[in-house]
């Protein structure tokens, strides 16, 4: 077993598997502390790792008490000095706050999102912050890259949650689960420069930029007359265009796509397109411009997402985007169209599979014409029936979206641990789903779904496997998480509390769940096909 004071006086020395899972178990307790094993991370002149008490979890900056390093001088807590080996040791116990969370990403880049380019990737979104080690345990060994990192405004502003504790959360997940495989972060659809800026400030690697208010829905169905009037009132000067430029660009010739496969396009086809999707493409490019002066030096990656609108993207309309994209100079990694049938919340795929793979297929071969980048997959939570069709066509190319089902994994655990407050909150999603749910593509009828009283506790966990017991839980969230009386949280506190005191339960669960998202576009995987 190596001694403390090797370690901690040469940076030659390494330590793994059970060995460091000794150490970490006797650096933890010499603090009165239950360690984290994984976390133990060895830096010149001294390491760190995570530990807990009880439901409270502490950062342990570990230095020999003669020599502490100047690195754990940033970090800010209490102070204890402690015996191992014979040698006296410095511990701060730090609180897992900001500013500890920033000292670990400066001193610890394996915590610290980085972009990745066209990697396969999948999004795991963790609304309630606690959720990053068991995505952690979902991915590894899958070879994907995982954003760890991802929320939107929409989701932050409903879970009262800030960028930067979104990123705290994540790093504090990494760091304790020992990911070293590096992670990316997703400030998700973003619509305004605000938005932009408050994710840089909070560190995030990649932006979703969301246009869907720039986008004129009606083009697929407005007359022709209407159309030649929305066509004319265009703006030109924002697009950097003219109708007569782009009538030469796209009306000229066949448009290429791999395969000998030409895209024809007619002038109601590119008319339709240019007055559904012109002003979301004007759009994105300032966002971008805005972004891309802020970062300066800065690496950074941008998505650009029209999931969320009301018909799907045809073939010709991908192309349009992407091609406008690339002429007014907008560079991107990830494309997310609106696709044919349904992608509702929580739930899988709903509407033809043939017809779906057909029109997946044609993103696919636009991706790869003006690209490459990777086809996004918002509402990507659930899909399992598309899942191989995504992995098979896009060879790799994609990102997947999931964030919702972490969420209802979290309340399936709760309903097994502590089912009187599942019960609660499920009382509670009643109450709100009428109006929680006009934000969301969901179908979910209340009257598919038990009343709390008609459920023995055992059977409790079982709403969840139905699409509207998922679809009613799934869109509450965020007034579950912030309803209030008397200045308290109703549930909130207690509910965070249920999956610490029960986190192996919770991980074991978002494990399994999640494993079952990543399995399909897992990178060994597809080389052994």
């Amino acid at each position: 077993m190596h001694k403390i004071v090797e370690l901690f006086k040469t940076t030659k020395v390494s330590v793994a598997g059970p060995a460091k899972k000794a150490l970490a178990v006797r650096i933890a307790k010499s603090a009165g502390l239950e360690a984290y094993p994984r976390s133990l991370t060895l830096a010149p002149g001294g390491a760190v790792l995570l530990a807990r008490k009880g439901i409270e979890k502490s950062l342990l900056v570990v230095s020999l008490e003669a020599s502490a390093p100047a690195w754990a001088w940033e970090f800010a807590g209490h102070k204890m000095t402690a015996s191992l080996d014979r040698q006296r040791l410095a511990i701060t116990v730090c609180r897992l706050t900001h500013d500890n969370a920033a000292a670990v990403r400066r001193n610890f880049p394996h915590t610290a999102p980085r972009v990745f380019g066209t990697r396969t990737a999948a999004g795991l979104g963790d609304r309630l912050g606690v959720g990053t080690p068991g995505h952690v345990r979902a991915v590894r060994g899958t070879g994907l890259v995982p954003f760890f990192a991802q929320q939107s405004i929409r989701e932050m502003t409903r879970t009262g949650r800030e960028a930067r504790q979104v990123m705290d959360d994540a790093t504090w997940g990494v760091f304790q689960e020992g990911w070293d495989e590096g992670f990316g972060s997703d400030a998700d659809h973003l619509k305004t420069t605000v938005d932009i800026d408050t994710c840089i400030t909070a560190g995030f690697t990649m932006y979703t930029i969301d246009p869907g208010e720039h986008v004129d829905n009606s083009a697929d169905t407005i007359s022709a007359s209407e159309l030649r009037a929305k066509l004319g009132a265009t703006n030109w000067r924002a697009l950097e265009t003219t109708e007569n430029e782009l009538k030469a660009a796209y009306l000229a010739r066949g448009l290429p796509l791999p395969g000998r496969v030409t895209l024809d396009a007619t002038e109601e086809t590119l008319a339709r397109a240019a007055v559904k999707y012109g002003a979301a493409v004007s759009h994105t490019a300032a966002m971008f411009r805005h972004l891309a002066g802020r970062m300066g030096a800065k690496p950074f990656e941008l998505e650009m997402s029209v999931d969320e609108t009301a018909t799907p993207t045809s073939t010709f309309e991908h192309y349009f985007v992407a091609r406008e994209l690339r002429r007014l100079g907008v560079k991107w990694v990830s494309l997310a169209p609106r696709f044919v049938g349904d992608f509702e919340k929580g739930i899988d795929y709903k509407g033809s599979i043939p017809a779906f793979r057909k029109s997946f297929a044609g993103h696919v071969a636009v991706m790869k014409e003006l690209g490459p980048y990777k086809i996004s997959i918002h509402s990507g939570s659930d899909k399992f029936s598309v899942y191989p069709i995504m992995a098979g066509l896009a060879g790799g190319l994609v990102h997947l979206k999931t964030a919702g089902t972490s969420y209802l994994e979290a309340l399936g655990v709760l309903a097994k641990v502590e089912p009187d407050l599942f019960r609660e909150i499920l009382d509670f999603a009643f109450a709100r789903y009428e109006e929680d749910k006009k934000s969301y593509h969901v179908s979910a009828s209340l009257a598919n779904v038990p009343r709390s009283e008609d459920v023995k506790d055992a059977k409790l966990a079982k709403i969840l496997d139905s699409n509207d017991g998922r679809q009613l839980l799934h869109v509450t969230f965020g007034s579950v998480l912030t309803a209030k009386s008397d200045g308290r949280h109703l549930f909130r506190e207690r509910l965070l509390d249920a999956l610490r005191r029960n986190e192996e339960a919770y991980y074991a669960a978002l494990k399994k769940h999640l494993g079952r998202h990543v399995k399909p576009f897992a990178v060994k995987s597809r080389k052994g096909k």
